[in-house]
């Protein structure tokens, strides 16, 4: 459920995800707050909008852009990844990408007027001109690429020595979900693989990303590592993983998956 900008009242009551720059606030407990706009005890907003409800009480997103005095209180939405409540990432997600929607489409970007959030759908239109926007999906393939009883797993110059996952790329005009994939591992790995199966979805608001994962099986190629993107890449025995991303995260459920695919098969092959 969206809205259109709700009118501001310091007693207005529900959760509140409260967004600056990416970040969001959490209170003491490390928690969405709860209870009125005023208990926040943070200034005006520009924008106060009506994302949800939980439990029968509302979600605000409320856009922060003043300077950030304590900065233990901001958080990425990474923080609500392991909530034991799993709407909480999935609205975060949501919040973070509304917001820089929001925030970084204030003009039209083909006359220069003021935009304005539309009350019958999610987008912001030019009264002016009549250029509509609406928020931005970027498509991203995750793949597990299988070779008998290993995994492929890389680590990308943004992730830490030690960390590993599987390989990932953004989806270009006019490809397909499946093409995408082929040509990334292809591009990342110097590897060719085949029997895409689709395993499922995750919006991943980094900033406004949805991953969409396949499992693939290894035709041939040696690992060739693709300069400035990939730092290192091997083949790991599925029982003996280097440090992986946690199951909260689709690439962290697709190599439980190929652990489980894995040893069903050795099990049957006894």
């Amino acid at each position: 459920m969206i809205e259109h900008s709700i009118e501001i009242n310091p007693q207005m009551s529900g959760f509140w995800y409260v967004v600056n720059k990416g970040r969001i606030f959490l209170n003491e407990k490390g928690e969405i707050p709860n209870g009125t706009l005023q208990s926040l005890g943070l200034p005006a907003s520009e924008h106060c909008l009506q994302i949800g409800l939980w439990q029968q009480q509302p979600i605000y997103l409320l856009i922060h852009q003043d300077s950030i005095e304590d900065e233990s209180k901001w958080h990425t939405a990474r923080a609500l990844l392991t909530h034991p409540e799993s709407v909480w990432f999935e609205i975060a997600a949501r919040a973070t990408q509304l917001a820089l929607f929001l925030q970084t489409h204030r003009y039209c970007g083909q006359c220069g007027c003021a935009m304005r959030l539309v009350s019958w759908e999610l987008a912001m239109l030019c009264h002016k001109c009549g250029h509509r926007v609406y928020p931005r999906i970027s498509p991203c393939i995750l793949v597990a690429v299988v070779k008998e009883d290993q995994i492929l797993l890389a680590r990308s110059k943004r992730h830490k020595p030690g960390f590993f996952s599987i390989l990932a790329g953004f989806v270009e005009s006019g490809e397909t979900l499946e093409q995408a994939a082929v040509r990334e591992v292809a591009e990342e790995v110097g590897v060719k693989i085949n029997n895409l199966r689709y395993v499922g979805s995750q919006p991943w608001p980094f900033p406004h990303s949805l991953m969409a994962g396949f499992m693939a099986d290894y035709v041939s190629g040696d690992i060739r590592c693709q300069p400035n993107e990939i730092e290192e890449a091997y083949w790991f025995d599925i029982t003996a993983l280097p440090e992986i991303p946690p199951v909260q995260t689709l690439s962290g459920q697709m190599i439980a998956q190929a652990q489980s695919e894995i040893a069903s098969k050795s099990g049957l092959n006894q």
